[in-house]
């Protein structure tokens, strides 16, 4: 029975898969929006107040206030886009609530000059995930309490796939007209976490999803992974993505080289995630590279909070004491930044005072 189960489900996905590449934006018309956005810098958001995207958007923990704060320093810098991750169950538990509270964090974003990437899945860190309550930080833990969506038990069942559907065509939905919004982000590092090819299957469903939808802003889902396993899951991402997003996180000979592969596609660039200290990817260097050759440049972290993003990956720091030198991250919760002179180099390439 199984067999017999999954077979139409497959066929559905695939077919999903086919619908994206009738439809992509043509190169004239991705490179027209982008040539209207101006040069986009700015964070992967997350309020230091919130551990994940659960804690982020659900009525018990969404925090205006905090965001609110944060965005100004980020407008004070000069930044233009956010970074923002979503999660299913926010929405499951309380739609119209996590439908609110999401138009009311656009809201804030607006207010400081803010326009906004939105994520939908994602197959990185922890596995598990519930509704209420999210578990405090680990001591000294890169991203402790960071949750993937829709994680290996979804996957793993593909009928499962149609509250996922529901999800992102309700969502995008919603917002498919709302300028607050720049660009749909619609699975994060697919195949992270050893799933490879099987991510394969849900990546090409939600491109089908939201083609069906048919909003006013273009779909995309970065590519970050350039292993043999990852094959399959780039060229889908490259040719049916209407604007090219990426993520790179290494020395800047190896980000020039990475951009000159994805200019053979004629379609704009937005780096959607760089800027690790301790690899030698720095504001300083890969920053001003991005602005010089036109494309969009938003680093990982802002506010050191929950997610300690400040320590590296696979380095934790039992004692909890703030490393010498942080991975992410521009400022502390009193708004006073890790490095004044990053700060300073930022608002130097921003235009900011």
């Amino acid at each position: 029975m199984k067999k017999l189960l999954i077979v139409p489900i497959f066929l559905l996905l695939s077919a999903a898969g086919l619908h994206a590449q009738k439809k992509i934006w043509s190169t004239e018309k991705a490179n027209e929006w982008y040539q209207k956005q101006g040069w986009m810098r700015g964070c992967n958001f997350q309020p230091s107040t919130a551990i994940n995207q659960l804690e982020m958007f659900q009525a018990a923990t969404f925090d205006p206030q905090t965001i609110d704060r944060e965005l100004g320093w980020a407008e004070g810098l000069g930044l233009n886009a956010m970074r923002v991750y979503l999660h299913h169950v926010a929405w499951t538990s309380d739609k119209a609530g996590f439908k609110s509270r999401l138009g009311q964090y656009l809201q804030i974003a607006q207010k400081h000059g803010i326009k906004t990437i939105l994520v939908f899945f994602d197959d990185c860190w922890n596995d598990e995930y519930h509704p209420g309550k999210q578990p405090e930080p680990k001591t000294g833990i890169h991203n402790s309490g960071w949750v993937r969506d829709p994680g290996t038990m979804i996957l793993n069942h593909p009928d499962s796939l149609s509250v996922l559907e529901s999800y992102v065509k309700d969502v995008m939905t919603t917002f498919k007209n709302d300028d607050r919004i720049l660009l749909w982000d619609l699975y994060n590092e697919p195949g992270n976490n050893q799933y490879f090819g099987k991510s394969l299957p849900l990546l090409k469903a939600v491109y089908g999803w939201a083609r069906s939808v048919d909003t006013s802003q273009p779909i995309s889902a970065g590519v970050w992974n350039w292993g043999e396993k990852f094959n399959e899951l780039n060229k889908f991402q490259l040719e049916n993505s209407d604007v090219i997003t990426y993520h790179n996180y290494r020395y800047i000979d190896n980000h020039q080289n990475l951009i000159k592969d994805l200019r053979k596609y004629n379609r704009p660039l937005i780096c959607t995630e760089y800027m690790a200290r301790k690899n030698g990817s720095l504001f300083q260097t890969i920053m001003p590279m991005l602005k010089k050759e036109n494309i969009g440049a938003i680093n990982w972290g802002f506010v050191a909070g929950k997610t300690n993003t400040i320590y590296a990956w696979g380095t934790p720091m039992p004692d909890g004491k703030e490393p010498e030198l942080w991975f992410h991250d521009i400022f502390r919760k009193d708004g006073t930044p890790f490095s004044e002179d990053e700060v300073s180099n930022i608002k130097a390439l921003t235009g900011k005072k």
